[in-house]
């Protein structure tokens, strides 16, 4: 809607250009060359409407770039040249436009600096081609830098409820991926319990059974023994598939670490992840997986937050009993000496259960990351001999 309502005030600005073509003469500039002030008035105008359909493209869901920078500084000399080649204020109007498109593109600091040097830059022509006086020449800019104000503030509220309903689509990953896993988990801790209810009840009674039925086959004698004989057989082959169902239910017994990530990089606000992971993924221990969730969230968490990156990359494999993870986004990198307590906790936890992480990065360069997952408890770490390698 603010895209749509800046392509309209650009067209009704336009409105006084067709006048002055229609009747060149009428331009408050000296005469002599009303035609050339006019193609020139056409380009810089035109040359905005194009820059600002461009650069307000998809504008709130992706990351400003070297591009949007280049494009607002084109927007706000194209809007001042307007005024300096029409003669009139109508660049200060195309101002309010630029100032709409400030908090999308600009820190607030830099923003606001930016708003009021480009309605300053406009001051000469209310002294000159008007022929106000100073102080209501300088009024007049202080008016429409105050219409500009209002527009700046509107489009900073506008972004900072976009950016606010960007953290909760966030959030809301997040919490569909732990919901995800904690019903990954139940599922897997129910399926344990009625193994185990199998194997230790049903189990129990029917090697009891079996016994007795045995020792009942060597007391009885004629039909009585076959009778006893055929159930003796069928209560040592019930067994049998009572012990192969539990089997199979151990061999079930692992969480889906597909249905439990997935959710992670669905609808995460300009940034594409992209996860590449083994079929099947599952993980038998749920606290290795509870951490291997909480990296992942810590991973998408940074780049949103702080890489500026367009594009995540991760990368999941099964090797050696370990989980292999590789992440790299495109963002600007970091100061390899400088981390948070976001990567700090990862290191943690990771190395309470024997893993271990790796960190490539530089200023401009993106941001690599490499975990290790032991998904068992390593020798060594249960005790660790002193002097022995790896001690």
């Amino acid at each position: 809607m603010l895209r749509y309502a800046g392509l309209f005030t650009w067209a009704a600005v336009g409105l006084w250009l067709i006048i002055f073509l229609i009747d060149p003469q009428a331009l408050p500039l000296e005469h002599g060359e009303p035609l050339w002030q006019l193609v020139r008035w056409l380009v810089v105008y035109l040359l905005f409407g194009i820059a600002y359909w461009r650069i307000t493209r998809a504008l709130g869901d992706r990351k400003p770039g070297i591009w949007d920078h280049t494009g607002l500084l084109l927007l706000t000399l194209c809007a001042i040249g307007v005024s300096y080649f029409s003669g009139t204020a109508l660049g200060s109007i195309l101002l309010m436009v630029v100032a709409g498109l400030l908090p999308w593109i600009l820190p607030l600091r830099v923003g606001v600096l930016w708003l009021i040097v480009g309605n300053l830059a406009v001051l000469p022509i209310y002294i000159g081609p008007l022929g106000f006086p100073l102080v209501m020449g300088v009024l007049q800019a202080l008016g429409y830098m105050g219409f500009s104000s209002f527009v700046f503030t509107t489009a900073l509220v506008a972004r900072r409820q976009a950016q606010a309903r960007d953290e909760q689509r966030r959030l809301n990953a997040e919490l569909r991926a732990t919901r995800a896993l904690l019903a990954e988990s139940v599922r897997v801790n129910e399926r344990t319990r009625i193994a185990r209810e199998l194997h230790d009840l049903l189990g129990h009674h029917l090697t009891a059974l079996s016994l007795n039925l045995e020792v009942a086959n060597h007391l009885t004698s004629g039909a009585a023994q076959e009778h006893v004989s055929q159930a003796h057989t069928l209560a040592k082959l019930l067994l049998s598939d009572v012990r192969e169902a539990v089997s199979r239910i151990r061999e079930d017994d692992a969480i889906d670490m597909v249905a439990t990530l997935r959710p992670l990089a669905e609808h995460m606000p300009a940034l594409q992840v992209d996860m590449h992971m083994p079929e099947p993924f599952l993980l038998d221990d749920a606290e290795r997986a509870h951490v291997l969730l909480r990296c992942t969230q810590e991973i998408i968490t940074n780049t949103v937050r702080h890489a500026q990156a367009s594009r995540l990359e991760l990368d999941y494999r099964l090797a050696d009993g370990r989980v292999l993870l590789s992440a790299r986004d495109d963002g600007r990198g970091a100061d390899p000496g400088r981390f948070g307590n976001g990567l700090r906790g990862m290191r943690e936890r990771l190395g309470a259960y024997g893993g271990s992480m790796e960190i490539r990065t530089a200023p401009g360069e993106g941001f690599a990351l490499d975990i290790v997952l032991p998904l068992e408890e390593a020798p060594d770490q249960l005790h660790a001999i002193p002097g022995a390698p790896g001690a």
